[in-house]
């Protein structure tokens, strides 16, 4: 396990607005390696060797060349500003580690679903989960140099609702991990204008029948 804290940046003591991230998805899809790219500081990360004992249980296909698993989950820091901080925590992607999706969803702002356009049917469990728990969320493509997909058929394969953005993504790259979020965040933001607007709305259209006088007879 590793939790030691680079030089890149020092820890905020007046940081006191902790906002909370998943990143999600199948085995072997870069969770971990977008946690690690993005964070600003150097990633805790619960990795362990991968051995045979595991080859029977973990589906490996596609991720021959993986030498390591998450085994409870990636976690990673952004500041935004002098009082807030983004916590990114990666969730494990073999289905004997499921189990920890539900606690990691707990207090969840919202969530990335990394997928491999070379096996879209590993995204399907994350997908149901976070829409189990209302938990908003965007789909980002890493690129495996797979097969080239159009949205739509993305969309149609996982099923995804026209409003829940989708983007391409290379989870190794500094920027592009960065331009996933900063689109998590723009989706989220837009879900907050229009829930107040849904409010306002209806908060006045009741008003509006309390006033309206009953007909008299």
């Amino acid at each position: 396990m590793d939790s030691a804290t680079s030089d890149r940046a020092a820890l905020q003591a007046t940081a006191d607005n902790g906002l909370k991230i998943v990143v999600v998805g199948g085995f072997g899809v870069g969770k971990t390696t977008m946690v690690r790219s993005v964070s600003e500081i150097r990633p805790l990360n619960t990795e362990e060797t991968m051995t045979r004992a595991g080859e029977a249980v973990d589906d490996l296909d596609g991720v021959h060349s993986k030498s390591s698993t998450t085994v409870a989950f990636d976690f990673g820091r952004i500041t935004l500003d002098a009082r807030s901080v983004l916590y990114l925590f990666g969730a494990p992607g073999q289905e004997r580690f499921w189990f920890l999706w539900d606690r990691l969803f707990s207090g969840t702002l919202g969530a990335v679903v990394l997928v491999d356009t070379r096996r879209l049917a590993d995204s399907w469990y994350a997908i149901d989960r976070l829409e189990h728990h209302g938990t908003p969320f965007i789909v980002a493509c890493n690129d495996f140099g797979g097969p080239l997909h159009t949205e739509q058929q993305i969309r149609e394969a996982l099923d995804l609702s026209p409003d829940v953005p989708l983007v391409e993504c290379d989870a190794r790259d500094r920027s592009s991990s960065k331009y996933v979020l900063i689109t998590l965040v723009e989706h989220l933001h837009a879900l907050s204008v229009a829930r107040a607007k849904g409010a306002e709305a209806a908060l006045a259209g009741g008003q509006g029948a309390a006033l309206t006088p009953e007909p008299t007879l």
